[in-house]
């Protein structure tokens, strides 16, 4: 295909330069600076959810390397030496097939507010997408009230066994190896989000779905994890956390992650101890958020996949 043939030009070029500009506009107005780090690092995440690309010298000599998933981890460690608030836009990696709504090297929109709560947080996506879209509010659900509304039962304190049950009788599980988070993913993608409104939130995740977020009880007193997830016109669009400051309870849930990759055969990776490093010293207390960029310009651009928006997505 010649480059003018490409459906990204020139009309999706000129979309993403002007929400580019928007967009650092909107945070310059509210004093976030914006930083760049580090693509190719020695760590990566450890979520087994997550594929890394690993890249390697031509002779294979050290060090390991790898691409980003994302500058949670650098970001985190400006915001423990005093960067204040901060925001980046860049380019990020996950080994995962290309599909509709996925491209293995995408462009992400990251930013963290020393000082936020979730719900401050949750309503500044709301305004910078509201800013963007010039639509109407946000709907907001409990990630528990979804479930009880459309599958009636409670994933805060249903067994893995009962889980099991209940996943058997509405989709195909057969000869999978999943534990209890692994079968509540499979129902929200499959019987829970085909339901959602055009633009909703969902917050307060399952304990266990915590990732890098802190656990605290909801008014019922049931430990959740404080995160959200932001759903736009039937995609998953960014997510958020009141991130977690507590060094040794990260490096246990990193350890936790790691011995589900070995049961399931996935590569080790080396803990990030320049992060726990940071949240030792001093992490301030924070809520982030991180936006798929090219998701965004689908929505704005009414587009139905994503490499309509990408210059030259994967083959």
């Amino acid at each position: 295909m010649a480059d003018r043939e490409h459906p990204a030009f020139p009309e999706s070029l000129r979309l993403r330069a002007s929400v580019l500009a928007e967009v650092r506009r909107f945070f310059a107005e509210r004093g976030v600076m914006e930083v760049e780090t580090p693509l190719l690092r020695s760590h990566t995440v450890t979520d087994v959810h997550l594929q890394s690309f690993e890249v390697r010298a031509h002779d294979h000599s050290p060090p390991r390397l790898f691409l980003q998933t994302s500058p949670e981890y650098a970001m985190k460690r400006l915001l423990a030496a005093g960067s204040g608030p901060i925001y980046q836009i860049g380019k990020a990696f996950r080994a995962k097939e290309r599909s509709r709504l996925h491209n293995p090297e995408f462009t992400i929109l990251e930013w963290y507010r020393p000082g936020f709560s979730l719900a401050d947080l949750m309503d500044e996506v709301e305004q910078l997408i509201t800013h963007l879209l010039c639509r109407q509010k946000i709907i907001r659900y409990t990630y528990g009230e979804l479930f009880r509304k459309y599958l009636n039962l409670d994933p805060h304190s249903i067994g893995l066994q009962e889980l099991q049950q209940r996943c058997a009788e509405l989709i195909d599980v057969s000869g999978a190896d999943l534990d209890t988070t692994d079968y509540l993913q499979l129902l929200m993608d499959q019987k829970i989000e085909p339901m959602l409104p055009d633009r909703c939130f969902v917050y307060q995740y399952p304990s266990a779905q915590a990732a890098l977020s802190v656990v605290a009880p909801d008014v019922d007193g049931v430990p959740v994890a404080q995160r959200f997830e932001l759903y736009l016109e039937g995609m998953e669009l960014a997510n958020g956390y009141f991130e977690l400051t507590d060094a040794a309870e990260q490096r246990a849930r990193f350890e936790c992650d790691l011995a589900r990759r070995q049961q399931l055969g996935l590569p080790e990776i080396p803990i990030d101890e320049d992060m726990l490093a940071a949240l030792e010293a001093g992490l301030p207390s924070c809520a982030g958020a991180a936006l798929g960029f090219d998701r965004l310009l689908m929505v704005l651009g009414e587009s139905r996949d994503i490499g309509d928006v990408i210059s030259y997505p994967l083959d």
